[in-house]
């Protein structure tokens, strides 16, 4: 599979994944200069009925001179899940970032977890930046850390809605230049 065919493939698997919708914005960042190529950035806690904690953020980032290369991405996520005194986190080093419309793909490699079933393992998570309503799901609810690791750049839709007044997603939508015929 040649470089162009593997990004495309990429890209087209992130966002079948998540159910996203892709959008236009302008490719300029809006004072003339040139813009990252995508970015997911925020955080939110989950919309529990029971008394769980559940709370998800998100600094990662494509820069612009890597915008054909979704795997270049950079950042950090975090989550954790908490709930009568028991529960854990984990840190995520960034290792893809897909993103279209209002809806982003990411993966990465756990760095830091006080979850054994994590440790060093490649997880991905989906998020709808619907502004105060955000949504997103994870891998490790279809399929189990222990049994391996997802492909870059995937994960299940996003499924869960964000607690009121928690969400504050922000995703910046890619915008692959692939050559003209």
């Amino acid at each position: 599979m040649n470089r162009r065919t593997k990004i495309a493939a990429l890209a087209a698997a992130a966002l079948i994944t998540a159910g996203a919708t892709g959008s236009a914005v302008a490719s300029g960042d809006g004072r003339g200069g040139s813009r990252e190529a995508a970015a997911l950035t925020g955080s939110a806690k989950i919309y529990r009925v029971a008394s769980d904690d559940v709370t998800f953020s998100f600094d990662a980032h494509l820069a612009a001179k890597d915008n054909m290369n979704p795997e270049a991405a950079t950042g950090t996520f975090r989550f954790s899940h908490y709930k009568d005194g028991g529960g854990g986190y984990a840190v995520v080093k960034v290792d893809c970032l897909v993103t279209g419309g209002k809806v982003a793909t990411v993966t990465g490699r756990v760095v830091e977890t006080d979850l054994g079933r994590f440790k060093d393992r490649r997880v991905g998570v989906s998020v709808h930046d619907l502004g105060k309503h955000d949504r997103l799901g994870y891998s490790w609810v279809t399929q189990d850390p222990e049994k391996g690791d997802v492909p870059p750049c995937h994960s299940p839709a996003p499924f869960e809605r964000t607690r009121t007044g928690t969400g504050d997603f922000r995703v910046l939508p890619w915008q692959p230049e692939y050559p003209t015929e």
